[in-house]
């Protein structure tokens, strides 16, 4: 892709849009990415109060379909580890796409600064990677693009790192052709191309599979797998290089991985293997590294910080601390029956005890009408669906322990959050996992959007994802189209 400085450089509709100007019902707030077609800007969306990327295009007709093509496909696949769309049309000549903004770093910038990645790490990445894939091969789309640069990496204090697969601009139905591959019309990224999308054959998950086995090389290794000075040169050694060794640059690695990457990077899609999560378990198991647990129930060992807040005149303190089997939290509800129990381990080991927190912290669950006033729906069917309950129970949750997650339990997506929201009633703007209570080691608690769609208000302010709010007695969080959740002490 050729890169632009600003999206002034992209010329036609886009030209004079920044920081400021509003497309949508969308806020733009800062660039954070542009090309040739197209700029991605941190926007707000001034209906429901959420910040999202807000990704704009503009050019001719074949740009118009390749923007149709990415929201439908973005559309037709439900999963944990592909970047959410909520909103994708056209306003005032500019086509728009509304997704959940990502704070952190794609995998491209993270190589780049940091180099090669540990194997138990490198895994981690690529197992949700291989499960989004294998997701979108499940109902007929091969992506096309995977590359670092589309592997977006949410961070946030005291819980791990997660990856989600982005730019669904090039997916297309399996069995499609590959296109033209003359220069300067080949459409993909010649460093993680498959041999036969180079050549112009038909394409299926395989493609994919070989794009991502490249990923896998560039994570462990801190470079690329066919790095030539020219990009034709890469593509023939595509077509026609054997598969590095990444032992040769990492030599601490067992020999079995390089076995594993010459299946997944085999020139004839027939020779690897059968699905993006049979090769990526197979790199697991050559790397030594636990399954992969799509449910996230087990996680291997990993290094994670664990943030304590920051009280008054005292630095944020971060400690590395290896994950290991300690119990979340607690939320008992109405003096009586604990809501259901995590069911993933807590990242802070067993020689750690829990902080001690003084008093009791009650977290208060009613419905604020002046807060449900002030939302929003995003169109009219939305609006139907949101209503202000005639009578909301009050719930009041007692917190203990560590961590209390707050959202709806799933059991589809074996999610049970401590304070629980499902119902009755429900509020639809409630997601699955909402928000997280942390306790810090200075008897307080803080409060986390894990990226939320629908984001968090702390006292009115908006809560950028993955930041800590410390809490205090009396604050007030807010949460979907009327929740109101109360942090009383005492």
């Amino acid at each position: 892709m050729v890169v632009a400085d600003s999206p002034a450089q992209l010329g036609g509709l886009l030209t004079g849009l920044g920081p400021g100007c509003r497309v949508a019902g969308y806020l733009l707030e800062r660039l954070v990415g542009v090309g040739g077609t197209a700029a991605v800007f941190r926007a707000r969306d001034e209906r429901l109060g959420r910040v999202v990327a807000l990704k704009l295009l503009t050019g001719d007709e074949s740009v118009r379909r390749r923007f149709a093509r990415e929201a439908r496909a973005i559309a037709a696949v439900d999963h944990p580890h592909i970047i959410p769309v909520y909103e994708a049309g056209e306003a005032d000549g500019v086509l728009f796409i509304a997704m959940r903004f990502v704070a952190g770093d794609d995998l491209r910038v993270v190589v780049g600064r940091e180099g090669s990645l540990r194997s138990q790490r490198a895994a981690a990445f690529i197992s949700p990677v291989a499960s989004a894939l294998d997701a979108a091969h499940g109902v007929g789309l091969v992506h096309r693009d995977v590359k670092p640069a589309n592997m977006l990496v949410d961070v946030g204090p005291g819980r791990p790192e997660h990856v989600y697969l982005s730019d669904f601009g090039l997916a297309r139905g399996i069995s499609s052709v590959g296109g033209p591959t003359m220069a300067g019309q080949f459409l993909g990224t010649p460093d993680y191309a498959a041999p036969e999308q180079i050549s112009g054959r038909s394409v299926d998950g395989r493609a994919d599979q070989y794009a991502l086995a490249c990923v896998t090389y560039t994570l462990l290794s801190g470079s690329l797998p066919f790095k030539r000075e020219e990009p034709m040169a890469v593509l023939y050694a595509h077509l026609y290089a054997p598969p590095p060794r990444v032992t040769s640059v990492r030599p601490d690695l067992p020999a079995a991985v390089d076995q594993v990457l010459d299946r997944a990077l085999g020139k004839a899609p027939e020779d690897r293997y059968g699905s993006c999560g049979a090769f990526a378990d197979a790199l697991r198991e050559a790397l030594g590294v636990e399954p992969y647990d799509s449910s996230g129930a087990a996680r291997p060992p990993a290094q994670v910080g664990v943030v304590a807040p920051a009280g008054p005149g005292c630095q944020r303190i971060v400690t590395a601390v290896s994950a290991g089997a300690g119990a979340r939290g607690t939320a008992v509800f109405d003096g009586g029956t604990p809501a259901p129990t995590a069911i993933s381990p807590l990242t802070r080991p067993d020689s750690l005890p829990p902080p001690t927190v003084a008093g009791t912290w009650t977290a208060v669950v009613a419905a604020d009408r002046a807060y449900y006033d002030s939302v929003r729906a995003v169109s009219d069917q939305d609006a139907a669906s949101i209503s202000l309950p005639a009578h909301v129970p009050e719930r009041r949750f007692r917190l203990s322990g560590t961590e209390v997650r707050i959202g709806r339990r799933s059991v589809s997506r074996r999610i049970e959050p401590e304070i629980d929201l499902t119902g009755p009633p429900t509020d639809p703007g409630v997601s699955r996992l909402h928000a997280v209570l942390i306790a810090g080691p200075d008897q307080s608690w803080s409060v986390v959007d894990p990226g939320s769609p629908n984001g968090i208000l702390v006292n009115g302010k908006d809560v950028p994802p993955g930041q800590a709010v410390p809490l205090q007695d009396g604050d007030r969080i807010h949460l979907g189209a009327w929740t109101v959740i109360t942090i009383a002490r005492g």
